[in-house]
């Protein structure tokens, strides 16, 4: 069952703006956003009368799986312009004067 899983293929998509993933493409990223939600929400829920505790734990649980996202995002993570052109993408807009 684990092979579903080890596989190549990407999960998200780039943003198309700015840095990071995107929405899910595949149903792995679904179910990975999803358990990342629940598992922030659970924390938040079980914690609400310790707020540094919540707060450590929150933020933790909140940038542990990155490195994950990056890896299964299509092209991984790099600042991108909004332009739908390859070559557009690694350079900023040109300004007018």
């Amino acid at each position: 069952m684990l092979h579903i899983f080890r596989g190549d293929a990407p999960w998200f998509r780039p943003r198309a703006r700015g840095f990071g993933a995107g929405l899910p493409i595949a149903w792995q990223g679904w179910a990975m956003l999803a358990a990342h939600a629940a598992l922030l929400t659970g924390l938040a829920l079980l914690l609400q009368g310790r707020p540094a505790m919540l707060a450590l734990l929150l933020l933790a649980a909140a940038f542990a799986p990155l490195p994950l996202y990056r890896a299964r995002t299509e092209g991984g993570w790099r600042w991108q312009w909004g332009s739908n052109n390859e070559r557009d993408r690694k350079k900023p807009p040109r300004q007018q004067r």
